[in-house]
């Protein structure tokens, strides 16, 4: 029986990240292998088995705090940038697989940790990635070869409910301590929307945090699975947004029969199908568009949503597990991954741009989406902003600190 040891970062409730990395280490033991996970940071060991079932539901008998004292095994799973490093600096012979959620240098500034999270790639580990497009650039920028698998859904969790009676109403997945969800942007998208379609309903989750929204809507916060998978049958639009890999959240939106709005990016060109999800231009004024489109069309939002339910019956949480499973087998046996193994993208239509939806915004409209980001900051008294600022300096100095 082969065994297999994780890194996993420190634990952060709601993390889909962090349940990705617990879902494929369950399957890999559900299919004979021993898994140990070694958890970031330090916390009672007696207390971690029943921490991790209480966050995310999956009990694991060997689990550990600290990377610095891993035990030999026959593979060894960095999951996130700064855990390469340690991967490759091991003791002990045994392979090596990086888990590629996201191309994470993107999560910060241009600067030395972005440039230190671009070098995780060039630490000699076979990655495995989440999606199609984190292979692909993977490939092109650093001629490195990975394994990949396609994003799945819980289909016993996320799927249409025919008898619950869908509102004429838009739930977003707003994350505003993840810059990469956009948060802003589809604040402004939908308040343009709002200003629009005042009758529209407005369904916010994914987070505690209520930041400043400038039009009514109601935040949900934190959802439970199947909290999630009723609120995408009550909609009639999902909306959620990422400026790196998409998030696994439009694929369970998909899977619920919920047509979906996201950004026109590269990143997401990969992954999903035009018959289901409508892409736009990254810009509030595009995104309102796409949504209104559908707002108005509502054959349009019943064929995608028939789509994109069809097209994650095929893509099952189960045979996502197994396909990584497959990957972390082929490693094993010192396989090495296809070279440059994705070719063109899946989705094949042009972004949708502002257009004939968008009638003259209202002044005050026009004004809250143009503000700049740090229009707030500065309306405070001179005194106050510096003392934030040196707050804000002190907290970098501290984080920085070794």
């Amino acid at each position: 029986m082969a065994r297999i040891a994780w890194l996993i970062p420190r634990l952060i409730k709601g993390s889909g990240g962090i349940r990705t990395m617990l879902q494929h280490a369950k399957g890999l033991e559900q299919g004979g292998y021993q898994c140990d996970l070694y958890i970031e940071g330090t916390g009672d060991e007696k207390q971690a088995v029943e921490l991790v079932h209480r966050m995310f539901g999956y009990v694991f008998s060997s689990l550990h705090y600290g990377w610095d004292r891993i035990t030999p095994a026959d593979a060894v799973v960095a999951t996130i940038w700064y855990s390469a490093v340690i991967v490759r600096d091991l003791p002990f012979a045994c392979r090596k697989i990086y888990f590629v959620q996201d191309y994470e240098a993107w999560f910060n500034p241009m600067g030395d940790t972005y440039l230190m999270a671009e070098n995780s790639y060039r630490c000699g580990l076979t990655p495995i990635t989440i999606g199609r497009w984190l292979s692909y650039e993977l490939h092109r920028r650093f001629d490195l070869d990975a394994f990949h698998y396609d994003f799945g859904a819980d289909s016993s969790i996320y799927k249409p409910a025919p008898d619950t009676q869908r509102e004429f109403a838009i739930c977003f997945l707003y994350q505003p301590e993840k810059p990469r969800r956009c948060a802003r942007i589809g604040i402004d998208a939908l308040g343009i929307v709002k200003s629009i379609m005042p009758e529209v309903k407005i369904y916010f989750f994914g987070s505690n945090e209520r930041g400043h929204v400038w039009f009514n809507h109601q935040n949900l916060g934190l959802l439970g699975l199947r909290e999630c998978n009723d609120l995408y049958n009550r909609c009639a639009i999902g909306l959620c947004l990422s400026s790196s890999n998409p998030s696994r959240v439009p694929f369970e939106m998909m899977a619920a029969g919920l047509p979906v709005v996201e950004l026109w990016r590269e990143n997401s060109l990969y992954d999903f199908p035009p018959e289901a999800v409508s892409l736009s231009e990254p810009n509030s004024e595009s995104l309102a568009e796409a949504i209104l489109r559908l707002l108005n069309d509502a054959k349009s939002r019943e064929a995608m949503g028939k789509a994109g339910s069809r097209y994650m019956s095929e893509r099952s949480l189960s045979r996502e597990i197994s396909q990584f499973s497959e990957a972390v087998d082929r490693v094993l046996k010192g396989l090495a991954p296809v070279a440059d193994s994705v070719q063109g993208t899946l989705y094949d239509r042009a972004p949708v741009k502002a257009g004939e939806h968008l009638r003259p915004l209202p002044a005050d409209v026009g004004r809250m989406i143009n503000r700049p980001p740090n229009a707030y900051v500065n309306s405070i008294h001179p005194v106050l902003r510096r003392l934030i600022t040196f707050g804000a300096r002190f907290a970098r100095r501290m984080l920085e600190a070794r």
